[in-house]
C-alpha cells in the first residue's frame, strides 16, 4: 500500500519508518542539550570562587576580585620620542633631539643645537653648534601611568663651539668646549603623544676662548685681544621641551568576570 503524499503523488510506506527514525533521534539528542545545560547551570555558584584563583597568564595582566586589568606591556609602550627646546628656538638656535627607553624608567638622549647668523657691517654675529648627551631616570605616579612622564633626575655631558659678538667686543671659541653635570626636571603630559618636560641643569663647563675687538680702519678686520681659559661652575642647562612620542601606545583595559 501507498499513502498519498501532502504535496500530490504517491510515497513509499517505508519513508514514514523513515521520518519516525528521524524524530526520535531529534527528541533523544534535544534531551541531551537539556541534561548539559542543567549541568552548566548548576556549576555556575562555582564560577566566581574560581575566579578569584586564575592566575595571570601574561605578566601585565593582573586578577584582583574577579576583576581582570590589564596594564600596557613594555612591548605596547613608545620606545622613543622626538623633542625640541623652545628656549633655543626664542634664541634663534635651531635644534632637534632624540630620546629612547632603556626600559624600567631609564633613557638615553641626544641633543643638536647649531645656530649661524651674522651681519659684517653691523659687526653681529651670533654663530655655534654643539649637543647634549643625557640619562635619565623617571619616577613618581605620572611615571608609572605615562611613559616619558613625572619626575626625573639625570647627568649630562655636552660639547660646542661658539662666536658671539654684538657690534663691540667679541668672544670666540679657541676650541671645542666640554662639560657635564645634573639636571632635574618634570615631564607633563598634554596629550596621549606630548610631553612638555620642564628641567634646569647645573655642573661645569671648561674650555678657551679668544676675546677681540673690530678694527676702527674700516677694513672689517678685527683685533685680538687675549685668550682665556673658561672654569664656569653653575647651570649650564635649560629646558622648556615639547617631545612627541613614537611607537604603539596601548590603553589599560579592565573587566569584570
Amino acid at each position: 500500500l501507498r499513502e498519498t503524499d501532502p504535496c500530490g503523488g504517491l510515497r513509499h510506506p517505508m519513508d514514514r519508518a523513515r521520518r519516525q527514525a528521524r524524530q526520535t533521534m531529534h527528541s533523544a539528542t534535544t534531551g541531551i542539550r537539556g541534561m548539559l545545560a542543567a549541568v552548566l547551570l548548576l556549576m555556575l555558584p562555582l564560577a566566581p570562587a574560581a575566579s578569584q584563583t586564575v592566575e595571570a597568564a601574561r605578566a601585565d595582566t593582573l586578577t584582583v576580585g574577579g576583576v581582570i586589568s590589564v596594564s600596557p606591556s613594555a612591548s605596547a609602550q613608545p620606545f622613543m620620542a622626538l623633542r625640541t627646546n623652545l628656549l633655543y628656538d626664542v634664541l634663534l638656535v635651531s635644534n632637534i633631539g632624540v630620546e629612547v627607553s632603556l626600559g624600567r624608567r631609564w633613557t638615553a638622549g641626544a641633543d643638536w643645537f647649531a645656530t649661524w647668523l651674522y651681519s659684517d657691517r653691523r659687526h653681529r654675529y651670533w654663530q655655534g653648534y654643539g649637543g647634549y648627551l643625557s640619562l635619565r631616570r623617571y619616577f613618581g605616579r605620572a611615571a608609572a601611568d605615562c611613559p616619558f612622564s613625572g619626575h626625573h633626575l639625570g647627568a649630562y655631558a655636552l660639547g660646542l663651539t661658539y662666536d658671539f659678538e654684538w657690534g663691540g667686543r667679541g668672544y670666540q671659541a679657541a676650541r671645542f668646549g666640554f662639560g657635564g653635570g645634573a639636571e632635574y626636571g618634570y615631564a607633563a603630559s598634554i596629550g596621549r603623544r606630548l610631553r612638555l618636560d620642564l628641567s634646569i641643569g647645573a655642573g661645569f663647563q671648561g674650555g678657551e676662548y679668544k676675546e677681540y675687538l673690530p678694527a676702527d680702519d674700516g677694513t672689517g678686520h678685527y683685533v685680538w685681544q687675549s685668550t682665556r681659559r673658561r672654569h664656569w661652575w653653575g647651570p649650564t642647562k635649560a629646558e622648556i621641551t615639547i617631545k612627541w612620542l613614537l611607537g604603539p601606545l596601548k590603553e589599560k583595559k579592565g573587566g569584570t568576570l
